[in-house]
Order: structure tokens, then C-alpha cells, then sequence
């Protein structure tokens, strides 16, 4: 499956309050550096044209220069120089977030190479899929589990470096509601290409309800498939890694897996997330992500699928 948004991915299309301030300072300073472009070049090319050496030309007068042009060419820059920055720190300002007694919305921890999602205020985790309400400011803190990874939506302007022992932290208050996709843009290892990032931004009512159906249990399993697939998982070493509410999974290594059914993909946005394709990566994830820390786990195609149609029912 070849993962779409529901809009264009330009940088130019800002869907947060932060990406459309940074960008109309980024048109301000195209605009002033090619007015003073074209005046360089503008007046260069008019005294080549103009003061050119002729054959039978003296030599020209040498003199020490003017003091009156030096110190209105000294003066000018300086003014645009100081119109710009002051520009900027109001820019910074707005767009930096407040650093403090405030607890963030969300912890972010980046690991080789998917992203763990945790919201403190109501003690939500999942992976990979970030879900945030348009119109609030959400305030995030950048953690890295292992090497320095990066976050980075197009849409949302800014990207913040997650680094190992070191929170960052930069807050988005979304302004459209939709799927972003983003990536991590620090080179992190062999799999960072597929460290892939989704964003659903969607309307507070939506992240209301998408708040309390994470923190429900899941029911048991009830078909013969599927408890078949909740005893593999357990008995397996699926639980070494893995944790699931309600179960005695508790591992903290890999991606929590309480309701991976809710999800649209799977691998960190790599494959749409369906009962064939958890299959396939269950039975052997290095084919579709080389170098990924879950190993190839030796069953069989059937025990796979069992296992996949059990946390296929994890809603």
C-alpha cells in the first residue's frame, strides 16, 4: 500500500498556527534579500555599463571615498538587519514553547525505528500513529531511546531532534483537520527511510472518544483462531517485548500493543495494517524492514496468522 494524506505534504501547505507564522517570515526574508539583489546587481551592472574603460581613457581619479555614502550603506543594512531579527524574535516567540512547570501533552520517544506515543495526562501509549485535536496547542516533549532521531512533519514546520538523556520540546496547535505523514530527518541507522510518522489530526470531540477507547481493556479472545493466537503470543517471545493491558505482557521494548487493530498500519507507517500483512511481518519482519531489532521468529505461516487475527480483535 502506498500511503496518501489527504493533502498535498508541501511545506508550503501549513496546517499549524507555527508553520504558517515561520512561513510568512520566510516569504518576508525572500522578499527583502531579492529587493537587495536585484539592487546589487542593478547598480553593478549600471557602473560596469556606465564607467567601463575606453580606449584614450585617463586614469581614473583615486580618492579615499566618501564618507556621507559609507555611512548611509552602513546604516541602511543595519536598519534591514535589525527589522529581520526583530521579526524573528517575535517569530521565536510565538513558536517556542513555554519551558517549565507545564506538563506536556505528549512524551514522544523515538526508538530504531519506530515512535512510542505517550500522553501523561490520561496515561494513553501507543506507537506510530500520533492522534492530536485541531485547534489546541499541544505541547510535546522530544525523548530518544537509543541514537539521535528527528521529528519532522512538513506540514507542521518545525522538526525537533530527539536526543538520548536530553528533552527537547516544541509544541503544534493544528489548524486543519486530516492524515500529515511525516519521517524522522536524522539519519538514525539502517532503517531510518522507514521510521515513518502519521498524524490524524481530527476534532476534540474525536480525540475525546479516541482517548477513552485506548484506555479501555480489550475483551478476551473468543474464537477458536484467536485464542489460539493469544496463547502463542503469550507463550512466545512476543511478551519479552511487547505489552498488551490487561494480559500478562508488560515488556517495554517494542511497540505497545493494547489496541494495535485501531491502527492504520503497521512496520511505522510501512504496510496498511490488515490481518495478511501482520501476518507476513509477523512471520518474518526483516523482509520488509532489514535490520529491524524483531528477528524472524521461526513458526510457522499458521501460528503466525493465529497470532494475527488475535491482535487483530484488539480494539
Amino acid at each position: 500500500m502506498e500511503l496518501t494524506t489527504t493533502h498535498d505534504g508541501s511545506i508550503f501547505n501549513f496546517a499549524t498556527e507555527q508553520a504558517q507564522v515561520i512561513g510568512q517570515l520566510g516569504w518576508v526574508d525572500i522578499f527583502v534579500c531579492g529587493v537587495i539583489g536585484l539592487m546589487v546587481v542593478g547598480l553593478l551592472t549600471a557602473v560596469v555599463i556606465k564607467f567601463r574603460a575606453r580606449p584614450g581613457d585617463p586614469e581614473p581619479k583615486q580618492d579615499h571615498g566618501d564618507v556621507r555614502y559609507e555611512t548611509t550603506w552602513t546604516i541602511i543594512p543595519a536598519l534591514v538587519l535589525l527589522a529581520m531579527g526583530v521579526m524573528t524574535a517575535i517569530v521565536m516567540n510565538k513558536v517556542n514553547p513555554p519551558v517549565g512547570n507545564r506538563q506536556p501533552d505528549i512524551i514522544v520517544n523515538a526508538h530504531q525505528w519506530w515512535w512510542e506515543y505517550r500522553y501523561p495526562k490520561t496515561g494513553v501509549v501507543t506507537a506510530n500513529e500520533l492522534y492530536m485535536p485541531v485547534g489546541a496547542t499541544t505541547l510535546m516533549e522530544m525523548q530518544a531511546a537509543d541514537v539521535i532521531h528527528s521529528f519532522w512533519v512538513p506540514e507542521f514546520g518545525q522538526k525537533m531532534d530527539a536526543i538520548p538523556g536530553h528533552p527537547n520540546f516544541v509544541q503544534f496547535t493544528p489548524t486543519k483537520e486530516g492524515e500529515y505523514l511525516g519521517a524522522c530527518s536524522e539519519y538514525c541507522g539502517a532503517d531510518h527511510a522507514l521510521m515513518r510518522i502519521v498524524v490524524h489530526v481530527v476534532s476534540q470531540e474525536k480525540f475525546d472518544e479516541w482517548t477513552k477507547s485506548q484506555l479501555k481493556v480489550p475483551t478476551a479472545a473468543q474464537d477458536e483462531t484467536t485464542k489460539k493466537g493469544e496463547i502463542l503470543f503469550a507463550s512466545a517471545t512476543c511478551v519479552q517485548c511487547h505489552a498488551i493491558a490487561g494480559t500478562s505482557a508488560k515488556a517495554l521494548v517494542g511497540p505497545d500493543l493494547t489496541h494495535v487493530a485501531d491502527r492504520k498500519t503497521i512496520g511505522s507507517g510501512l504496510m496498511e495494517n490488515n490481518t495478511e500483512n501482520l501476518a507476513r511481518w509477523i512471520y518474518n519482519p526483516q523482509t520488509f524492514k532489514p535490520g529491524a531489532h524483531m528477528p524472524k521468529m521461526n513458526m510457522t505461516n499458521d501460528d503466525a496468522h493465529a497470532i494475527a487475527v488475535y491482535l487483530e480483535s484488539l480494539k
